[in-house]
């Protein structure tokens, strides 16, 4: 039976886990979780209150709304002078001006991204420019900084705070700690903070926030949603290995898959027992698309990623060889227009008459029939 995300929420909020890890497919509705668990746990009356006393902020969340916290200033008239600006508001004053975060927020993000992009905060800690050393050490300034890049950037603004939240309630005796403005918060909600990295990058994210996760020793609880399969059976692996240095154990954490119903209800699923078929959760989600009738672009988004896989596990040196050769030209061209689109994941339009012909037909006849994937939905 479908339940509402409030209801969802309201479950997460009563587990005594302290890790909640869970993994749903983009566009099914994580973030709104997140703002339904956010509300129940912290409503924005008590927020207005804990922010003009300074305590009493009992959840900080990472999400979409997060991102739009920064935005551009393209210097459209001087091309020249481009710089991200962030919106005034508490979380963004505190990590930057009061916790005194910057350095912190550059190394990681260089890290994670590339040492010789550096961004630099103005005085007033509301705009970010960025610049980068070329091969004869010549740096250029103002620079506009990728998408992926500047998601990465607004993670490690949260990641800072998500560290030092840590060390800081680590200590057990409040009057000890070198600050009391933590002491009542109770739950971190992260949705999708991996969207921009390669897969070398984010797995090693996956293991240090594992591992930050896994040293915390106060009663934070951590509540993690993401679309992404690398990501979530890294963490799902790192979370059922018992970790004797921080007294952590697998009991300490609780892994589900979110569906979402066609009637507009939820439904979360335990899958404890290992991390799942990715490739094979994809077929489904394309079977159902086809009997329904409900193909959108996106829908090649997902056939593209089993392509990719198959291709990687049988050697081939490119996904468009196992298409049909006849029309493999056409096929390849038309995969990667939809799946290329620039919110292919979240997608809604629907596809062309043609279009969802084509997608049935890859999907039946090339990897149901010749190589022999079965899924949990059956084709009519």
């Amino acid at each position: 039976m479908g339940k509402t995300l409030t209801e969802i929420a309201q479950e997460l909020k009563n587990s005594p886990k302290k890790v909640q890890l869970i993994y749903a497919f983009n566009g099914v509705g994580k973030t709104r979780l997140s703002r339904a668990f956010k509300e129940l746990v912290s409503p924005k009356h008590e927020e207005e209150e804990a922010q003009d006393g300074d305590t009493g902020v009992k959840v900080l969340y990472y999400n979409a709304f997060t991102e739009d916290l920064f935005y551009w200033d393209n210097d459209l008239d001087g091309d020249t002078n481009r710089k991200l600006l962030i919106r005034p508001n508490a979380f963004t004053e505190w990590v930057l001006k009061v916790e005194g975060q910057t350095n912190n927020i550059i190394t990681d993000f260089q890290h994670y991204t590339n040492d010789k992009l550096t961004p630099c905060f103005n005085e007033g800690y509301n705009e970010v420019s960025f610049s980068i050393k070329g091969g004869n050490e010549e740096r250029i300034d103002n620079i506009k900084i990728s998408r992926g890049e500047e998601s990465c950037f607004i993670w490690c603004v949260f990641y800072s705070l998500l560290k030092e939240v840590v060390e800081v309630l680590n200590v057990p005796e409040p009057e000890n700690r070198s600050t009391n403005k933590f002491d009542d918060l109770e739950y971190f909600f992260i949705d999708d903070p991996v969207s921009s990295l390669d897969d070398n990058h984010l797995i090693e994210l996956a293991v240090d926030v594992a591992e930050l996760i896994k040293s915390s020793q106060s009663k934070l609880k951590f509540i993690i949603t993401t679309h992404n399969p690398l990501f979530y059976n890294v963490l799902f692996n790192a979370f059922n290995n018992a970790d004797s240095r921080y007294s952590y154990s697998s009991r300490h954490s609780v892994k589900k898959r979110l569906e979402k119903l066609d009637d507009g209800t939820f439904l979360p699923i335990d899958t404890n027992d290992s991390p799942f078929s990715y490739h094979l959760a994809l077929l489904t989600e394309l079977n159902k698309a086809i009997i329904s009738d409900d193909i959108q672009k996106y829908h090649y988004n997902f056939l593209r990623n089993i392509l990719e896989k198959t291709a990687t596990f049988l050697g081939y040196k490119n996904w468009g060889e196992l298409l049909p050769a006849e029309s493999r030209e056409a096929y390849c061209r038309r995969i990667n227009l939809y799946s290329h689109s620039k919110h292919s994941g979240e997608e809604s339009s629907i596809v062309k008459e043609e279009d969802k012909r084509v997608l049935t037909y890859l999907v039946k006849e090339v990897l149901i029939s010749q190589y022999q994937f079965h899924s949990i939905v059956d084709h009519k």
